[in-house]
């Protein structure tokens, strides 16, 4: 059978599950309670059932290195990983017709693509394995094959699948079929003939651009210029933002599936969960006697129902029941759980108002490391900065600000003007406004340092870039 090559969507703002889930660090990147993050365990499953070397990961121009990151840490084995970066945000036809034409152009049209959404979680890694066996055999005879969760319940958050004719391995479709409302789904959940549409797909490249090239041809044009102004570096490839956005945005399930003529659904073995909310994400928490999941510090007292996260800081809940409070360290939710779908009203309202919350965390992911605001008053800024080793800041300046930094574990290279120091834990130096100057991490341990800014404005505006090894000037 022909190479299979995963395709990994990572994006989505993860709205329903603010305020640990913002749009520079969003759903895929969270942490489970078990500490690993549903990008990390959709690479794991790729790797499970990968032939080749290679995985291809379509996501934001603005998660490059977050998504390095955290595939370094996720990895079971080595691998060759390929990205391709979005410019701004658009949907999943144009993410999978540019995938297909990567690899057909790289591999041939007998090329299999396995597309997998990075927010979904699957613990029964052997079943799905098994399920992914089935699509290829119907994809190598020409199918374009989905595959159909298993209703447990008349779930009218999702769109639906109806399974016709048997095929081997699995069954032609019929239709899908939009979210329904509560009766209909019930109908749905008797009939037994109906799955769950989780937008996981299998199908050779070939397949899938034949079948674009007759329902959505204004797509696949769009999508050829789009790379054809696109070369790769190495095994990157930045999309030229013009002609990215000349797609159109359209999803690929009504801009392919639904027209085409050869479609399959392998209805599915293995367990799933998109982790669509904060009901979800408490499930994966034990539960107490009286029902309550505690994730981090907190006491309940006379309570019931609860689901508690916090990082940091001690929770108390006295009296109450059915809740979910989520302490994110600089903005709280308290929420009723049968209400948690309205969460991302939350997220649309800060939007509204510019506030950062629906933008970033006090901890801040940067290509070189991270830093958190520590404080952050109208006469200073004070940030805890970790370096990872090998990380480099870029050479910059700022004209309403002076810092200093101080080490408190590990070893920090420094350039101040001219002059090149290094800090050791304990120690620390001044840069005056309007003064070039860079830190790195020469060592191969992280290092952690205090910076305090003074002047009259703090903001990351204030960065004259000259020089930067991720190529942000």
């Amino acid at each position: 059978m022909s190479q299979l090559i995963p395709v990994i969507l990572s994006g989505g703002a993860g709205t329903r599950l603010w305020p640990v889930s913002r749009r520079a660090f969003p759903k895929p990147f969270m942490r489970l309670p078990d500490g690993d993050s549903l990008l990390g365990l959709t690479l794991q499953r790729a790797l499970a059932v990968m032939e080749g070397e290679e995985v291809i990961t379509v996501t934001s121009a603005d998660y490059r290195f977050l998504t390095q990151d955290e595939y370094v840490r996720s990895s079971v084995r080595r691998f060759v990983s390929r990205l391709l970066l979005e410019p701004a945000g658009r949907n999943t036809a144009p993410a999978i017709v540019l995938a297909a034409l990567d690899v057909q152009a790289r591999y041939g049209d007998a090329a299999q693509l396995l597309v997998l959404p990075a927010d979904h979680l699957i613990a029964d890694v052997d079943s799905f394995a098994r399920d992914v066996a089935k699509a290829r055999t119907l994809a190598a005879a020409g199918h374009l094959v989905t595959f159909g969760i298993q209703p447990t319940a008349p779930e009218t958050g999702f769109g639906y699948i109806r399974a016709g004719a048997s095929l081997d391995g699995g069954f032609v479709i019929d239709a899908f079929v939009e979210k329904p409302d509560l009766a209909t789904a019930e109908r749905y959940l008797a009939a037994g003939n109906y799955t769950w549409n989780a937008g996981m797909f299998c199908f050779s490249a070939g397949a899938l651009l034949a079948a674009a090239a007759k329902a959505c041809p204004d797509v696949l044009t769009a999508a050829q210029a789009c790379i054809a102004a696109s070369p790769a570096q190495g095994d990157v490839v930045l999309f030229d933002k013009a002609s990215f956005l000349a797609q159109p945005d359209i999803s690929i399930d009504y801009a392919v599936m639904e027209s085409a003529t050869h479609r399959a659904v392998v209805p599915a073995r293995f367990d799933w969960s998109d982790i669509g909310s904060w009901n979800a994400l408490g499930d994966l928490v034990a539960p107490d006697a009286d029902g309550n999941r505690v994730q981090g510090e907190a006491i309940v007292v006379d309570g019931a129902g609860n689901f508690i996260q916090t990082e940091g800081r001690l929770v108390a809940a006295v009296g109450v029941k059915d809740l979910v409070i989520v302490d994110a360290g600089d903005a709280v939710l308290v929420a009723d759980r049968h209400q948690v779908q309205a969460v991302r009203h939350v997220v649309d309202t800060l939007r509204q108002r510019s506030h950062y919350a629906a933008q970033h965390h006090l901890t801040v992911h940067r290509p070189w490391g991270s830093y958190t605001v520590l404080e952050d008053a109208k006469d200073c800024k004070v940030k805890r900065l970790t370096v990872k080793p090998g990380g480099v800041l870029s050479l910059q300046r700022h004209q309403r600000r002076s810092e200093h930094w101080t080490v408190v574990d590990g070893t920090a290279k420094v350039r101040i003007g001219d002059e090149e120091i290094f800090l050791q834990r304990n120690q620390s130096t001044y840069i005056p406004m309007n003064t070039l100057h860079r830190l790195e991490n020469p060592t191969e341990r992280d290092v952690h340092l205090i910076e305090t800014q003074c002047g009259d404005y703090f903001g990351e505006d204030d960065i004259e870039r000259l020089e930067d090894v991720y190529g942000r000037c």
